[in-house]
């Protein structure tokens, strides 16, 4: 397995994996696969290339399998902060650590920024694989939003946590 930083010229298997995660478990992200899947090739590259975002993806014999994003807090009372979103690994290639190793790779690009004091991350309340992966990798609860995400006529809590380094 190899775990990179993804750049601009990745954004077509990034966008395809984004629009995956999106439409298969909508509960675990804020945006939908609806407006995402509207987003132009140019806008995924975009994200991409965001001086404050780090974009990890895991590749498994030359295939994408998985990513998440580290975001870098910008304001000068926050800059100590950063948060970790939009993780996903196909379901195929779950439970063989691909996972655990980009939010190890996340966590060590925080730590070697001297500024990150703190990362946060938000986890549906429900979905027990990730938040037990969060907490073995050190993450704590600090609260509930309650009702945080509503999918139709279906809420959803979210778990708030933050790990200290």
């Amino acid at each position: 397995m190899v775990i990179k930083i993804l750049e601009p010229e990745d954004a077509l298997i990034y966008r395809e994996i984004r629009l995956e995660a999106l439409k298969s478990v909508p509960e675990a992200f804020s945006s939908s696969y609806e407006e995402e899947k509207e987003y132009s090739l140019e806008t995924f590259e975009n994200r991409l290339n965001f001086e404050h975002f780090f974009t990890f993806g895991a590749f498994v014999e030359d295939e994408l399998a998985g990513v998440v994003t580290l975001i870098l807090e910008t304001k000068p009372k926050t800059k100590h902060r950063a948060n970790v979103v939009a993780m996903y690994v196909y379901p195929d290639k779950r439970k063989c650590g691909i996972g655990r190793i980009l939010m190890t790779e996340a966590i060590k690009k925080a730590k070697d920024i001297k500024e990150i004091e703190q990362v946060y991350l938000t986890v549906t309340s429900s979905n027990l694989p990730a938040k037990n992966l969060y907490h073995s990798i050190g993450f704590k609860t600090y609260g509930i939003d309650n009702r945080g995400l509503k999918i139709e006529d279906t809420y959803f809590d979210d778990e708030l946590m933050v790990l200290v380094l």
